[in-house]
């Protein structure tokens, strides 16, 4: 994704990217930061105790990790320093029941202010591109589910109970939805907006 590339190349130490948390979770995660760092963070649960998180999630903007007021009782941020994640930024957009947050690192120096910009930028972009849909039907997702789980098109339609031309139309129309160019590449949109077991 060519807005992950832009990450990269903002980030020398990585990002997390967080888009549409909803119930405390988010919809696609992803984390290029040091592997050791993503380890010991995930498996301690400090999503639960990360200041950058909680400013994430209590205000819209973008800022450098050096000027959030929260406190870290648990020492979050000196934990993530000794992974050489000295420095950072985080953005937050989109409203507080389908927020995203974008994480960046280095360990050199601050961020400029036209870095903090591309990252607000990439961030609200993420945000628009990553929106899940919520105008498909059962019977388009259905459709859609049959192939993920290895249906053949004859079979998945009698599944169904409907003719073959009627189960491609709705692949055609579950496509157009999901602004999906091919049937695989909804399938796999559909995963990742946890619309498919």
């Amino acid at each position: 994704m060519l807005l992950l590339d832009q990450l990269d190349q903002l980030a020398p130490l990585g990002y997390t990217v967080g888009l549409h948390i909803r119930f405390a979770s988010p919809l696609i995660y992803k984390s290029s930061y040091p592997a050791a760092w993503v380890d010991q963070y995930n498996s301690q649960s400090y999503y639960l105790r990360d200041p950058l998180v909680f400013w994430g999630v209590g205000v819209e903007g973008t800022t450098r990790w050096s000027a959030i007021p929260l406190p870290d009782p648990f020492s979050v941020m000196k934990k993530a320093a000794t992974h050489g994640l000295r420095y950072g930024a985080v953005s937050s957009y989109g409203p507080i029941t389908s927020r995203s947050i974008v994480g960046i690192a280095r360990g050199d120096r601050e961020f400029t202010d036209g870095e903090l910009d591309r990252l607000r930028e990439a961030t609200i972009q993420l945000h628009i591109e990553a929106k899940p849909p919520s105008d498909l039907t059962r019977a388009q997702i259905e459709a859609l589910r049959c192939l993920a789980n290895g249906d053949r098109h004859a079979a998945a339609a009698e599944k169904l109970g409907i003719t073959e031309s009627a189960f491609k139309a709705r692949l055609k129309s579950a496509r157009i939805r999901l602004e999906a160019r091919t049937t695989s590449e909804a399938i796999r949109k559909l995963r990742e907006y946890r619309q498919l077991d």
